[in-house]
């Protein structure tokens, strides 16, 4: 690096820390909006309050034509852009600023919706999903000011966290809005703190709902039990079929279990402190903990219906039903792995019971090319900022937009980075963000984006269009 280079990066990192009072400004004004994509749980009105404040934001921060656009679910995207000059490519910013329901304000350490300090880590939901993002958009723009030599076009999307879906459709039928070189998706972040990571790998997503029935209805456990076949045990024992007994891989038939994980690895006894794992509990799966977490198939029940303990009675059931989660590595197709659930789930039906399973939702997993310019531009910018190569992560969770973008934009590059950790805790009680992994990430962002113009030149001029 040149000494003008370093004078010109040093200023810039002294720009974005001097932002970090109006960060934490925005960001308590942000957490302060319930905004949660449920009419049935908090008013729309709030989302679309968020909505504006992105909107007004972005716009002050310099983007043009920013406006708030339906989507077929009923949200509101916000979306605005600033003209490319002429040669330079186009980079998209996304974020999302719909949050998760807070789960319980009793289960918080302080309010949700107010943005807490605590042992240097600001506290609230969205402080890290995903309104820590937006901080960090921001922040990275008004660090830049007029010193920007690519294009822009920003979205955020207003119901990310429901997974309806409004933004994949609005992109399919609108894709001209969207065409870029380079797309950032500001929703996933860290390895851990101070560990500068791509996120090049997503696990697909497949929801079954399925019900047992064995009686026309409930009957006396007294006059009947035993010979009666019991719909909650038998979905019990059909549920205890998808995991291996001794060591609780899932064992879906027709899903392969052996797959590795080729990128940055997940210390076991980090993984176990970041989960909360009790002492002496054990890790489910074979292989390392990354091989299971973002190479190889994971089922999870996440609920049943079934008679409470509470006001049950003597009586043997007659249905019983689960809902049955099935996260997907990539090379494996959403469709396949659905069929392939529900195919197990319907043979392993004990003593004949009638079993039904019913798909919920689907989505595909997705891997990204990382031997493009963007990826050259953003390697050196996390090296520059935390003096260290990249990491590259894989990420349990689905976004379904990551592929809706790919097919539109094959030649485009898609890079998933952020400010979240694992110590953010986003979706649970007492979320939580570093700051100093919204300044970092803010002065990533904004190297990139001084920097990508010359890595895409030296490729093609024209290599994402």
């Amino acid at each position: 690096m040149s000494g003008d280079q370093g004078g010109t990066e040093t200023a810039l990192a002294g720009r974005i820390a001097g932002l970090m009072d109006r960060a934490r400004a925005d960001l308590t004004e942000l957490v302060a909006i319930p905004s949660v994509a449920d009419p049935r749980q908090y008013p729309p009105e709030e989302c679309e309050r968020a909505a504006r404040w992105v909107a007004d934001a972005f716009t002050g921060a310099g983007l043009t034509g920013v406006r708030l656009v339906p989507t077929p679910d009923g949200s509101l995207a916000v979306l605005g852009s600033r003209p490319a000059p002429p040669g330079a490519p186009t980079v998209l910013l996304y974020c999302h600023y719909d949050v998760q329901p807070p789960l319980g304000e009793e289960a918080w350490t302080t309010p949700p919706f107010t943005l807490t300090e605590r042992d240097g880590r600001w506290y609230g939901r969205g402080t890290a999903d995903c309104k820590g993002n937006i901080v960090m958009h921001l922040t990275a723009l008004r660090a830049l000011g007029d010193d920007l030599p690519v294009g822009l076009l920003f979205v955020a999307e207003g119901s990310e966290e429901q997974g309806t879906g409004g933004l994949e459709r609005y992109v399919a039928e609108h894709p001209e809005e969207f065409r870029a070189d380079a797309l950032l998706i500001c929703d996933t972040g860290n390895a851990a703190v101070g560990t500068g990571t791509a996120t090049v790998s997503l696990r697909g997503l497949v929801n079954v709902v399925v019900t047992v029935d064995t009686l026309a209805g409930a009957v006396h456990s007294g006059m009947f039990g035993g010979p009666a076949p019991d719909a909650l045990a038998a979905l019990i024992q059909l549920l205890s079929t998808l995991r291996d007994p001794e060591t609780g891989a899932t064992t879906v038939k027709g899903l392969a279990g052996d797959g590795r994980w080729h990128g940055a690895g997940y210390d076991e006894e980090r993984f176990r402190t970041d989960a909360g794992v009790l002492d002496g509990v054990r890790l489910t799966g074979t292989g390392t903990v990354a091989d299971r977490l973002w190479a190889r198939p994971a089922v999870t029940v996440l609920g049943i219906d079934c008679p409470p303990v509470v006001g049950s009675s003597a009586a043997v059931p007659a249905t019983a039903r689960a809902r049955v989660s099935l996260r997907v590595p990539p090379g494996t197709a959403a469709e396949d792995a659905r069929d392939a659930l529900i195919a197990h789930l319907t043979a392993a039906a004990p003593w004949g019971v009638r079993v039904g399973a019913e798909p919920e939702s689907t989505g595909s997993p997705f891997r990204a090319a990382t031997d493009g310019p963007a990826y050259a531009a953003l390697g050196a910018a996390m090296a520059e900022v935390y003096g260290e190569p990249m990491a590259f992560l894989g990420q349990g969770g689905s976004i379904p937009l990551c592929n809706v973008l790919a097919e539109n934009f094959p030649r485009a590059e898609i890079i998933l980075m952020g400010v979240e950790e694992p110590k953010c805790l986003i979706h649970a009680p007492d979320e939580s963000v570093d700051p100093t992994e919204i300044e970092h990430m803010a002065h990533v962002e904004a190297l990139f984006l001084k920097t990508f113009r010359d890595s895409f030149a030296r490729v093609s001029p024209a290599a994402g269009r």
